[in-house]
């Protein structure tokens, strides 16, 4: 059972990790790196409990596709993103929280599904979320540190690219 739930957290991570080479684009320093994988860390923790305790409640209650709102959230990153790249250098301000936030949301919904099928495949659902957050964290940081040395040998034009990649996937998560 150890090895599925290590399985299922690097498949979880996956979709973080790719999004956070995009993301890493943007230029973050390391500071922020490590606070953006917290905060991705801290999200893969919540959303399998949230899942668990009262996911199947809200599914039932609420018919919603959340690949819309993830698509939302990633369109808008993305959009943000390749406008900010037109900017002047000293225009550019760095990443705020709230950007954090959503990032950190919108590569862990798909741990909120996960968590409601957690209690009904036999693994353990206090270490199974623990287990989420630290991956998730390892690898959104990996990602972050990579794309920072993307943008470092090709500039704004590793922004913009990582900004439409962003909006992409958005627009592929909406269809």
């Amino acid at each position: 059972m150890e090895l599925l739930v290590f399985l299922m957290a690097i498949s979880l991570s996956m979709d973080a990790f790719s999004l956070a080479l995009v993301y890493g684009t943007f230029g973050i320093d390391k500071k922020n790196k490590i606070i953006l994988s917290l905060i991705v860390g801290c999200y893969h923790f919540i959303m399998p409990l949230f899942g668990m305790l009262i996911g199947e409640l809200i599914l039932s209650l609420f018919k919603f596709n959340t690949d819309i709102l993830v698509a939302i959230i990633l369109i808008f990153i993305g959009v943000q993103m390749v406008i900010s790249s037109f900017k002047n250098d000293e225009e550019i301000k760095p990443l705020c929280f709230k950007e954090f936030f959503l990032f950190g949301f919108a590569v862990s919904i798909d741990s909120f599904s996960l968590g409601i099928t957690l209690p009904n495949i036999g693994v353990s659902t206090i270490t199974s979320p623990f287990i989420f957050a630290i991956i998730s964290c390892f690898f959104t940081f990996v990602g972050l540190s990579i794309g920072n040395k993307i943008k470092k040998l090709f500039g704004k034009l590793a922004t913009v690219v990582g900004g439409v990649i962003l909006t992409l996937i958005g627009i592929i998560f909406a269809l």
